[in-house]
């Protein structure tokens, strides 16, 4: 299988358009400016993918505080444009915020997933997320309007 160069870059204000644009195509939902403020101050938990130097992914994450000092990680969105899916791509994507998820001790990842949504459902079986609730009406303007929420709960790494 040939290698192709898949890098990912951070998110910041001067390629903030690049995430949104992303969006219009990938998702039936339209995100405020909140949800851009969130990604931006995740800082590594959100990336945008290239392929071949062409931006064609994406995952944007939310930190949210629980207490006591604890933080989980919700992915408001991952997705990669049609033509490019079954590449890796959000694997790589998925891979990397796992990946700091265990850098930085964080025990809980979670996202919302329409119910409809087998191959998004199935892409998060793979990497042992389990459908922990669904929640009826969870969306407006959106059919199927329910979610499941899928999450996974990591071992944390002990420190060095």
């Amino acid at each position: 299988m040939k290698q192709v160069a898949i890098s990912l870059d951070a998110v910041r204000e001067k390629n903030l358009m690049q995430l949104k644009k992303l969006n219009v195509v990938l998702f039936p939902v339209r995100y405020n400016d909140k949800y851009y403020a969130d990604a931006l101050a995740s800082g590594e938990f959100t990336k945008l993918a290239y392929y071949s130097d062409i931006c064609v992914g994406a995952i944007a994450c939310r930190l949210e505080k629980k207490d006591p000092g604890a933080v989980r990680v919700y992915i408001m969105t991952l997705g990669v444009l049609a033509p490019y899916r079954g590449l890796g791509i959000g694997t790589e994507l998925l891979n990397h915020v796992l990946e700091q998820c265990s850098k930085q001790s964080i025990s809980e990842i979670y996202l919302h997933v329409q119910t409809n949504n087998d191959d998004a459902i199935n892409f998060y079986k793979k990497f042992g997320f389990e459908v922990t609730e669904t929640i009826q009406n969870y969306y407006t303007n959106i059919t199927p309007p329910d979610c499941y929420v899928v999450s996974k709960h990591l071992e944390a790494q002990p420190r060095k």
